[in-house]
């Protein structure tokens, strides 16, 4: 794992994979501070979630007894820190606190917990996939097009099980794409630039996207594809980047390459656009966040002439990475889904960021 080559070097002192402060220096290193409390919480409250999910994993044997122990492993975690913030490799942050999850998980059989829900929400959306592109293609504007696009990466980007409210809501009444994209919180949004991207998007300016993708189902078939089409539809080249293993409903790498065989019709195009310039790359990431000081070899190679980085989702374009500097523009797009973020921007649950920062040449 090396560092990805269009963030600024030093690293060490110009990239640090969190947005919301956990601590600061003067903070008692014995003490837990309320906003570490209060991220521990939202772990605590996602258990429940993840604990049925691994009870009910077929491909593993005892599932429910493994799943009872990761229960009473992962709140012994989570209760040490609250105690002591620098047990356990602490003081936690959001990387810490989803790497200790996801460890425990894999050390306990547990490949890919959300297996069943991310294969049932791919077909699902797979065949939603025509009538979403078609729907786009008939807007004439550019301008327009592109904000009905953005819109649709927002509603797909709501299908995520690692919020403890969205999985119980998820798991009750499902949740539709298209009556979600209707249903946005207005504009202006919490952080919005979508105005100046538009006016930056009209002319054409890039060569090369790196994408970093985030949920399976509706989020990457019927939110980033339509967009990423839309790119290679304006002669941009476009690397998506997936994990290279499973952490909640994240899209993996190979389940990626098999997402877009299925929508590729037997010319190699996505309905009528040419897919030679798409490329999807395994990102070397195992967490629902990302620290972009470790990724593949293989991502930093295809990214290194990007002219544009886009960070998507919570955990990896606002928890992780809101702040992050390029040398490139660079967007960072997705859903507030936890109070304690909207809390942090000053916004309302389920608004929306749509930060963009331009390099000037």
């Amino acid at each position: 794992m090396i560092p990805f080559p269009l963030l600024p070097t030093p690293i060490e002192t110009n990239y640090r994979a969190c947005t919301i402060p956990y601590r600061f220096p003067s903070d008692n290193l014995k003490k837990a501070t309320p906003t570490e409390i209060s991220w521990i919480n939202v772990f605590a409250n996602s258990i429940p979630s993840f604990k049925k999910r691994a009870e009910s994993d077929t491909s593993v044997p005892d599932a429910p007894a493994r799943a009872k122990i990761f229960e009473q492993r992962y709140a012994g975690f989570l209760e040490g820190w609250k105690k002591d913030p620098e047990s356990n490799g602490g003081p936690p942050d959001g990387v810490i606190l989803g790497r200790v999850r996801e460890h425990l998980l894999r050390e306990l059989g547990f490949r890919d917990i959300f297996k069943k829900v991310k294969d049932e929400e791919n077909a699902k959306a797979i065949s939603l996939f025509p009538e979403v592109v078609s729907l786009s293609d008939a807007i004439e504007d550019d301008g327009e097009r592109l904000e009905n696009l953005v819109r649709g990466i927002f509603a797909g980007n709501i299908f995520d099980l690692g919020s403890a409210q969205l999985a119980e809501v998820f798991s009750r009444d499902g949740i539709s794409f298209l009556a979600t994209s209707q249903n946005l919180v207005p504009r202006p949004w919490v952080i919005d630039d979508l105005n100046k991207f538009q006016a930056k998007w009209v002319k054409k300016p890039w060569k090369k996207a790196v994408i970093f993708v985030d949920n399976s189902g509706a989020d990457i078939i019927l939110g980033i594809l339509p967009f990423a089409r839309e790119l290679l539809r304006r002669g941009i080249q476009v690397v998506l980047a997936a994990n290279e293993l499973p952490a909640i409903n994240d899209v993996t790498y190979t389940e990626l390459t098999d997402i877009v065989s299925q929508l590729k019709d037997g010319n190699g195009q996505l309905i009528g656009v040419d897919t030679s310039k798409l490329l999807i790359a395994n990102s070397g990431n195992d967490l629902a966040v990302i620290d972009l000081s470790r990724v593949s070899h293989e991502l930093a190679y295809l990214s290194s002439d990007a002219d544009l980085v886009i960070l998507e989702g919570m955990g990896r374009g606002i928890e992780t990475n809101l702040y992050a500097q390029f040398k490139c523009d660079s967007l960072k797009i997705g859903m507030v889904k936890h109070v304690e973020v909207a809390q942090f921007l000053g916004g309302r649950l389920y608004d929306c960021v749509f930060k963009f920062n331009e390099v000037q040449s």
